[in-house]
């Protein structure tokens, strides 16, 4: 199961008991025997009662002591995406090549099409008329990405003289890559290890990842922004909200009902050129399976995520109150005449439904659609040399 939220581009649940109930229970309980002697009942209560009073004692002193105790086991390891000196070589699905790149970046995309954050990579990409090749990953298998240590999607590579840069998350390949745009005093490498990953246990004992600075554009020292404080900020604000809010109301209406869960996978075979990229088994197997799997998963997450009992509501408010906001600025974007990178955020997120039904409901039902068409007039506007 949680290959298939990686497939889609979710993140896990708190464990496999959210997404799969129990199949098997004990098949017998405990049960507890009275006696019948009342005076060895009488002896047993007493001495019960003594014990779990000597006990609560000892636990209370216990649990202070450990509250106070340092937590040792929780460390902070701060590491580095690596360069990787080579690669499989794996012929692209498609190779997307811009007329008026400049960019100089040689690119590949291991992707899943129709997940969200893939779809804000390449926004990002097309927006900028960056060229890039694209490498489908099988997402049962997942073969062409057994390279990496890092085993989400996307990931962008860029090669550099024979040698590769991985990036990984959505949101820090943006945040780099905008940084490279406008600081040409910068190396893509250097700019990649101003996004360290802090590893650590948290008290639950679970292993965390996290990314710093992903929302942030790292200049060099002594390079202004251009914009203001205030501009920038909202940006960032925006494109975590995209992240943390948006993309949660997805999966609960794509996968709101067995019917609607299918329909989703038949577009995503579609979308990702299924039948040409993987054999005939290995697509049936996604689609069935898959739908299934995320049809009870959708159930989970709605609980999860608090959203309301008609999911579609969840969905068509949270894009009224994107609209809300940009409508308040004054501008057809929210940043203005032109989009910032949280309208290329939302964009992103809001195309990988864009052949579900839940997406032709959201039309007819919240004030998206303008802005959404303009949107994808902005990020298609790039010559295309050809698409392979």
């Amino acid at each position: 199961m949680s290959i298939l939220m990686r497939f889609l581009g979710y993140r896990s649940l708190n464990s496999s008991r959210d997404i799969v109930p129990r199949i098997l229970e004990n098949a017998a309980k405990m049960r507890l025997y009275s006696t019948k002697k009342t005076g060895k009942a009488k002896s047993v209560i007493k001495l019960g009662l003594a014990g779990v009073t000597v006990g609560a004692i000892v636990g209370t002193g216990y649990s202070i002591h450990s509250h106070n105790k340092p937590r040792s086991h929780i460390q902070n390891e701060q590491t580095f995406i690596p360069i990787v000196e080579e690669i499989p070589k794996i012929e692209p699905s498609r190779k997307i090549r811009y007329v008026d790149d400049n960019s100089n970046l040689r690119l590949i995309l291991f992707q899943y099409q129709t997940c969200p954050f893939c779809c804000k990579v390449r926004a990002f990409l097309d927006f900028h008329g960056i060229s890039y090749d694209v490498i489908e990953v099988d997402p049962v298998l997942r073969q062409s990405i057994k390279w990496s240590p890092y085993k989400k999607v996307p990931i962008l590579v860029v090669e550099n003289n024979g040698r590769y840069q991985p990036m990984n998350d959505s949101s820090m390949i943006i945040s780099a890559l905008s940084t490279y745009i406008r600081d040409s005093n910068k190396e893509i490498e250097d700019i990649v290890k101003c996004y360290p990953f802090i590893e650590f246990i948290d008290e639950n004992g679970s292993r965390k990842n996290e990314i710093m600075n992903r929302y942030f554009l790292m200049y060099s020292e002594g390079m202004k922004e251009d914009r203001s404080n205030a501009e920038v900020n909202e940006e960032r604000k925006w494109r975590k909200w995209a992240d943390d809010v948006l993309v949660h109301t997805l999966s609960p209406n794509i996968y709101r009902t067995r019917e609607e869960a299918f329909q989703s996978f038949n577009w995503f075979s579609e979308a990702g050129q299924w039948e040409e990229i993987f054999p005939e088994w290995e697509r049936q197997l996604m689609m069935y399976v898959g739908a299934n799997a995320m049809w009870m998963i959708g159930k989970k997450l709605k609980k999860k995520y608090q959203l309301k009992d008609d999911v579609r509501q969840s969905l068509y408010d949270e894009c009224n109150y994107w609209m809300k906001n940009i409508h308040m600025k004054g501008g057809k974007f929210m940043g203005g005449d032109k989009p910032n990178l949280a309208d290329l955020a939302v964009f992103g997120v809001l195309n990988s439904i864009e052949g579900c039904s839940a997406f032709e409901d959201l039309l007819k039902n919240s004030k998206i659609g303008t802005w959404f068409k303009k949107m994808k007039e902005e990020v298609g506007k790039h010559k295309l040399v050809n698409v392979v």
